[in-house]
């Protein structure tokens, strides 16, 4: 049992169950059946997924995004304990809900950021893979961590992997690593187009694009990868979540995805973490923290592996990665702008109505067409994500 609840079981909402992550929490949970329960499940529109996991982990309820897809899994669900909902205020009642102990924020995109922060101000254990939540909302999302108690474990491996190397004790918001960390690197594959020419990925096509050599992933999430914009992302949400400047955090293309993330001291130490790419191992890791348990992941074969390459990233191939860098440098509502205008620009990608060397150039085109906008209330990081995927629209109309 969890040392915060030895009495019961932990009860485990996961907010995009149908997604790779999602999947993988529930394999980590299955295995452990003794620790953990599910709590509440939530898809966008899977339903025929979703209640295949209803059936099979019984979650007390269930979410989807709209009245008609509630009422397939309510016939599909006939006659089960699950209680069936939909909309974005269900959503953030089953991530708030009293009986929940810890959320997995695995929604992909905006979407996402409502209900984890309803989660964090309702002070669970949020396991956070959605990382565009903090890339819209960074400060506001780090000072409602530290003023309502939430304990939050980064999901994506490069910031578990950090999270790993930091010294014992090391809360997410905390300051006391501040003066021993010289700088964190965070490890790239470097994605399919690694060693293609500039020339080759303007014909790049979406199924080459979701073609990731090491991770299983959504498609999304591909394209980013593919980009280096998730890179960029992930630079933006180490800053926030371990209080560090852009200029300290240094991203590394690791071909090989056995490094993780490192963390380099002043001393002149510098600590990885190694494992084999598999979701599980972070998952099982903000699942039991700080316990350590089975995730269902082979140990690292060391002589299998023969030897890790490293690069520096190419920032004129992968213009996204600069582009990322320069929004979190900009500050304000400028990280959300770069996060919406990449979120339409790529959906235009994988819809064959932009090409995909553009998908950097709308993000850029997007950012410098809208104005400076402070990011110190909820309501204007909002606004400026819908006029952000405004102005990416009408870049995409030009084109």
């Amino acid at each position: 049992m969890s040392a915060d609840n030895p009495e019961r079981l932990q009860r485990i909402t996961i907010l995009g169950a149908t997604g790779s992550i999602g999947q993988s929490t529930l394999d980590v949970v299955a295995r452990h059946p003794e620790r953990y329960e599910v709590f509440a499940l939530t898809a966008h529109s899977r339903v025929s997924e979703l209640a295949a996991l209803c059936q099979r982990f019984h979650p007390r309820h269930v979410v989807v995004a709209t009245a008609a897809d509630a009422a397939t899994l309510e016939q599909q669900l006939a006659g089960s304990r699950t209680e069936v909902h939909y909309g974005p205020e269900a959503l953030t009642a089953v991530a708030e809900a009293s009986e929940t102990d810890a959320v997995m924020a695995a929604i992909v995109g905006a979407a996402g950021l409502l209900p984890t922060l309803a989660a964090v101000k309702a002070g669970k254990r949020v396991l956070l893979a959605n990382k565009e939540a903090l890339v819209m909302s960074g400060a506001l999302f780090m000072q409602a961590v530290q003023r309502h108690g939430a304990t939050l474990l980064p999901i994506d491996s490069e910031h578990n992997a950090i999270f790993q190397c930091l010294p014992g004790g090391f809360r997410c918001g905390g300051t006391g690593n501040a003066k021993a960390v010289e700088r964190l690197l965070l490890t790239a594959s470097g994605g399919p187009f690694r060693q293609w020419t500039f020339e080759a990925m303007q014909a790049a096509t979406p199924e080459q694009a979701v073609k990731h050599p090491k991770w299983s992933m959504g498609r999304k999430i591909s394209v980013d990868s593919a980009t280096l914009m998730n890179k960029g992302l992930e630079l933006i949400e180490a800053c926030w979540l371990f209080g560090m400047s852009p200029e300290r955090v240094q991203v590394v293309v690791h071909p090989e995805s056995i490094i993780h993330s490192l963390v380099q001291y002043v001393d002149g130490s510098t600590l990885a973490q190694l494992g084999n790419p598999d979701m599980r191992t972070p998952i099982a890791l903000g699942l039991a923290w700080p316990e350590r348990i089975p995730a269902g992941v082979n140990a690292l074969d060391l002589f299998a592996t023969g030897q890790l390459n490293f690069e520096a990233p190419d920032e004129v191939r992968f213009p996204a990665l600069r582009l990322a860098r320069e929004a979190m440098q900009a500050g304000g509502c400028a990280p959300a702008v770069l996060n919406a205008a990449n979120e339409v620009a790529v959906e235009a990608f994988l819809d064959r109505r932009l090409a995909f060397t553009d998908i950097p150039r709308v993000v850029e085109q997007t950012l410098t067409e809208l104005p400076m906008m402070a990011a110190d209330e909820l309501s204007t990081i909002l606004d400026a994500d819908r006029l952000a995927r405004v102005a990416a629209q009408r870049q995409l109309s030009k084109r």
